[in-house]
């Protein structure tokens, strides 16, 4: 068919061009929308300009055509054939483009936004400027391909082959890169900040001075990785591989990596302010020092040496235990949950309810607190479904006011600001209590269980796993069932005659001192 003819059928009215075979002709600015070539050969044509709006070209061979300025957008191009082909400034908004091969192709500045290229070959291509914004990589190939400084804004590439590509100041942001292949990508200095990287293979990429704030890279592989000077505050790298990483003043500001494997990593200089420090692998890891201010601006700097780096980064959570001396019963087990339950909704600190360990004899409660600093705080709230609340909450009380004296102030080297932090969550957890006592009905509810009037043990662990008594009942273990003692004022071992037992200034003392202060 010649160029005459095939204008004149289309002017015509005719739309099914299938099969035919147009090669090398000059096709450029020609309209031809809606258009069927499937199946046809179309190397080497020329159309650029031309308007293909939601042609058919499912399967056609379209090597090295000129498609520069085309519009193309809704067009269906699956399974075809553009190798080589120039695509610059066209507009492939929409198009289907799934298992279309696009080797060597060039794309530089075009519109590929909301556009499907499922499985996809773009190896090589250049894509330089190109906007691909919520477009669907899916298992795409953009192998050594080039998209500086291109625009992928929530596009998906769950699965893509992105070894070896250039993505360096590109917009990543809100992306799914779920298991995706990036070994020795280049995304320095890109956006990436809300990223779904989980499971991602970063081997050896270069992520220096990228924004990933608030991505996930849980289980991500990020061995040998630069992220110097890299945005990670509020990141979640739960799991992740950091073998070898360069970290070197990156901004780690909240963020999660409990289960991280740091070994060899280097961190000297990391904004490490609200960030946990415990189950973390640090073996060989180097670190001179970091910067714990709030803001990152180096107002708090703490040094290293080796040894002292080594306990830094390895802290062990934060606990509180409460130690009952009675089994858990059905009853308790239903009135418990519902206790800290209703807490939770009065006191969002609660963040999760207790594991529990229910022996023979005893039942461990054990919460999981965030930081050093909420010890205290959440202890006085999780002690008042038992009838050791009040002991323990004065017990609290009574620590509090030791902290605020000048000797023990002086020696364990509490800051202004470290001491009036924790009298503030103190002496506001107090006021709270009061008030849940009177809206959380199901406490008094257990004040008429046997398991909760039995006596209890409370003791805290600090970050650097030391561990203090905060309340011992004094017939804690001796097989004495208090439920069965009588509170008259001239019984002997009433609870309301028993001696409150405070833990001592040098326990005080050392406890503070093992203390993390920075929340």
């Amino acid at each position: 068919m010649t160029l005459e003819e095939l204008l004149a059928k289309y002017e015509a009215g005719e739309r099914d061009f299938r099969n035919v075979d147009l090669s090398e002709v000059n096709l450029s600015g020609v309209k031809l929308n809606e258009a069927n070539f499937s199946h046809a050969n179309l190397s080497v044509v020329n159309l650029s300009s031309a308007n293909l709006c939601g042609a058919d070209l499912s399967h056609a061979q379209l090597n090295v055509a000129r498609l520069s300025g085309a519009y193309l957008n809704q067009a269906n191009l699956s399974y075809a054939s553009l190798n080589v082909a120039n695509l610059m400034r066209a507009d492939l908004s929409h198009a289907q483009l799934q298992s279309a091969s696009l080797l060597r192709a060039e794309l530089i500045r075009a519109d590929l936004s909301r556009a499907n290229l499922f499985a996809a070959n773009l190896s090589c291509a250049d894509l330089r400027e190109a906007s691909l914004r919520h477009a669907v990589l899916r298992y795409a190939n953009l192998s050594e391909a080039n998209l500086r400084d291109a625009l992928l804004r929530g596009a998906n590439l769950e699965g893509a082959n992105l070894n070896n590509t250039d993505l360096s100041r590109t917009d990543f942001s809100g992306t799914n890169c779920r298991n995706a292949e990036m070994r020795k990508v280049n995304l320095s200095h890109s956006n990436l900040s809300g990223a779904n990287l989980s499971g991602a293979n970063l081997r050896w990429a270069d992520l220096s001075g990228a924004n990933l704030s608030w991505a996930d890279l849980s289980e991500a592989k990020l061995s040998g990785a630069s992220l110097i000077g890299a945005d990670l505050n509020n990141t979640n790298l739960t799991n992740a591989s950091l073998v070898h990483a360069d970290l070197t003043q990156a901004k780690l500001i909240k963020a999660e990596w409990v289960g991280a494997d740091l070994s060899g990593a280097t961190l000297t200089g990391a904004k490490l302010y609200s960030t946990s420090r415990f189950g973390l692998k640090t073996e060989g890891m180097i670190c001179e020092w970091v910067d714990l201010s709030p803001s990152g601006d180096r107002s708090i700097i703490q040094h290293f040496n080796t040894e002292e780096s080594r306990e830094f980064f390895n802290e062990t959570p934060p606990t509180i235990r409460i130690i009952v001396d009675k089994p858990l019963d059905h009853e308790a087990n239903f009135a418990i949950a519902g206790a800290y339950h209703q807490i939770a909704q009065q006191y969002p600190e609660l963040k999760q309810p207790p594991s529990m360990e229910i022996g023979r004899r005893r039942t461990v409660f054990t919460f999981r607190v965030d930081s050093d600093v909420n010890l205290l705080p959440i202890a006085y709230m999780v002690i008042l479904p038992f009838q050791d609340s009040t002991n323990t909450q004065n017990n609290i009380r009574t620590l509090l006011a030791m902290m605020n004296s000048e000797k023990i102030y002086s020696i364990s080297s509490l800051s202004p600001q470290h001491l009036q932090q924790l009298t503030t969550l103190v002496e506001k957890v107090i006021d709270n209590s009061a008030v849940i006592k009177e809206l959380t009905s199901i406490l008094k509810i257990t004040k008429k269980i046997k398991f909760f009037q039995a006596p209890t043990q409370m003791i805290l662990t600090n970050s650097s796993a030391q561990s203090l008594i905060i309340h011992d009942h004094p017939h804690f273990g001796r097989l004495v069932d208090i439920s069965d003692v009588h509170t008259s004022r001239n019984n002997s071992v009433s609870l309301s005659s028993t001696k409150v037992i405070a833990p001592s200034e040098s326990m005080m003392i050392d406890f503070l001192k093992g203390f993390h202060y920075i929340n």
